[in-house]
């Protein structure tokens, strides 16, 4: 895989790691690191060796956002297109990903850098890490998917408080409301996530694949048009080698042993 230095990359028993890689600015993000991440979805995607993924930022943070230093610095380029080429294309890469992505959020995610977590489709976090919708502290909205995705997992009204406010919500507090998935331990952290990522890579990866695209239907059709998409997709998960062998592992009283296939 062709990365830059800010996007480092791993694959190892079915699972790609991709990590935030530029620890010194919290991983915030610059051209060359957005443009990197998205090149590295793309081949993963294509990647049959990848059954899973694991992102996530090296250093103390998981990534605080836009690099501030670069929107605004002399000819610098307008932030609608930073939004347009940078955070848009990556949101869409990693909810169109036909593989079931996992945020690990090592510490602060912050502007940008939280929705991006929030886009994943299992986000989990130190109990140290926090998010924050840091946009209003700045005089701007909260994009990269935050006013769609937040408000569908906690609430309009928590959701308008935090973006309003820019409150700092700790990982625990982030659990509770429904934001993420778990908070976890520092101390277990690392092994609890490969276990969780492990797990998911083993797992059968055309049904994964197709429950995301359901869940992303979801926010658009009607109870009716979404019953027609699940019997589209429950009929093409039953034509699978996966569904197969999960029946005869059933039949036989056996672990399945998915392929992803």
């Amino acid at each position: 895989m062709n990365t830059s230095t800010y996007i480092t990359y791993s694959l190892a028993d079915g699972v790609a790691t991709l990590t935030l890689n530029r620890p010194e600015v919290y991983n915030s993000f610059n051209r060359e690191m957005a443009l990197a991440l998205q090149q590295a979805l793309k081949e993963v995607q294509q990647n049959a060796q990848v059954r899973a993924v694991l992102l996530t930022g090296a250093g103390k943070a998981f990534c605080a956002g836009q690099d501030l230093a670069e929107a605004t610095a002399e000819g610098a380029m307008e932030i609608s297109q930073i939004v347009d080429e940078h955070y848009n294309p990556l949101i869409l890469l990693l909810r169109q990903l036909e593989k079931p992505v996992v945020a690990a959020v090592n510490g602060v995610a912050a502007g940008a850098g939280a929705n991006l977590a929030l886009a994943c489709d299992v986000v989990v976090a130190k109990e140290s890490a926090s998010f924050i919708q840091a946009f209003s502290k700045i005089g701007l909205i909260p994009d990269s998917g935050g006013t769609f995705m937040l408000p569908r997992l906690i609430g309009l009204q928590r959701a308008s408080a935090l973006m309003l406010l820019g409150d700092k919500v700790p990982a625990k507090e982030a659990q509770q409301m429904g934001m993420i998935y778990r908070a976890i331990p520092d101390e277990a952290f690392e092994g609890e996530v490969a276990s969780l990522v492990q797990r998911l890579s083993q797992m059968p990866t055309k049904g994964l694949a197709y429950t995301k695209a359901l869940l992303n239907s979801s926010f658009d059709l009607s109870l009716e048009e979404q019953l027609q998409q699940e019997s589209r997709y429950q009929n093409r998960a039953g034509q699978t080698a996966d569904f197969r062998e999960g029946v005869q592992a059933f039949v036989e009283k056996r672990s399945p042993r998915f392929r992803g296939e």
